[in-house]
């Protein structure tokens, strides 16, 4: 087993709006009506995860034609044991052009999916397995 330590940073702009950086510099908008919500966040990053590896994979055989991956779930707000997401479900949507690569693509995408999902994915593979998290006060 190995470890690599990962981190952003959430900087407050105004209130209930944040900023969210990326060691690399890249930045998120947060908070705001026309921001991504924290749980619209962590979608994205199951979804993206996902995307990306199976992308990787699939695109190497040929260019899709639409690619496009959605995630839903039910937010569930619970007195008893607090606000959390169920029901989570990643949903691909890919066309990949008629021809002997298309084919090979399209042959490959449930075995990468399921790779992604089981395996590769570190978002969520982390929601599955339930990583405790923990805060500081500094």
């Amino acid at each position: 087993m190995t470890t690599a330590k990962r981190s952003v940073r959430i900087e407050r702009v105004s209130a209930g709006r944040y900023l969210a950086h990326s060691p690399s510099g890249a930045t998120i908008r947060l908070g705001g009506e026309d921001e991504f919500s924290p749980v619209e966040l962590l979608l994205a990053a199951i979804g993206g995860c996902t995307a990306i590896d199976t992308d990787v994979a699939t695109s190497r055989r040929t260019e899709p034609e639409s690619f496009t991956v959605t995630v839903t779930g039910d937010k569930v707000s619970d007195r008893d044991s607090g606000n959390r997401m169920e029901n989570l479900t990643v949903t691909f949507a890919v066309r990949f052009p008629d021809g002997e690569q298309g084919d090979a693509a399209r042959a490959m995408l449930p075995r990468t999916v399921a790779l992604s999902h089981d395996k590769l994915c570190t978002v969520s593979r982390t929601v599955e397995l339930g990583t405790a998290v923990r805060t500081v006060i500094e």
